[in-house]
């Protein structure tokens, strides 16, 4: 048989610092970057509605300890998806990773007191800040769900075209019974 294609959640990841710079991730050890990442992709996944594969088949990444008499070496074991993911499908996950990255945003109470300080900061309201947030968010959600809907009206064809889905989607259901 032949080897099982996989795509690694640090490919997603890539997409997602793509879109989002926060100087936390900097401050922040590698294992305990990827464990966040993991947590934000985990709960964005049910934000893709219909993909062309099994988006629930995965493999969580975890932090492996090896003790020697010396010293304890802890090592963070990536996880993966268990198919060979398209850019197309990787844009859509990261996306959705940024609205629920943007939605915790709103949720950390330290938003809320804006510790900016010097004269390169004008010091805005909280609420005229969450609102530009929140405004924020609707925008990636809006570029996700566009995604996927152009997702799913085309179908890269064996040559390397794009064909339209559309006589497809006009056609009988086929979930076994005749509306």
């Amino acid at each position: 048989m032949g080897e099982v294609k996989t795509t690694p959640f640090s490919t997603i990841y890539d997409s997602f610092f793509s879109r989002v710079t926060d100087d936390l991730y900097i401050e922040l050890t590698l294992q305990d970057t990827e464990a966040q990442l993991q947590d934000i992709l985990v709960a964005a996944i049910p934000a893709f509605e219909f993909p062309r594969f099994n988006v629930f088949d995965y493999e969580l990444g975890h932090l492996e300890t090896e003790e020697t008499e010396e010293s304890t070496t802890h090592t963070w074991v990536g996880g993966f998806f268990n198919s060979e993911l398209t850019r197309e499908e990787i844009n859509i996950l990261s996306l959705a990773m940024v609205v629920e990255w943007v939605g915790r945003q709103l949720t950390i109470i330290d938003l809320a007191r804006q510790r900016f300080s010097g004269s390169d900061f004008k010091m805005t309201s909280q609420a005229n800040h969450m609102a530009k947030l929140k405004e924020i968010k609707n925008q990636y959600a809006t570029e996700c769900f566009h995604m996927q809907r152009l997702y799913k009206r085309r179908k890269v064809t064996s040559d390397g075209g794009v064909q339209s889905t559309f006589g497809q989607i006009m056609s009988e259901p086929t979930y076994g019974y005749k509306i």
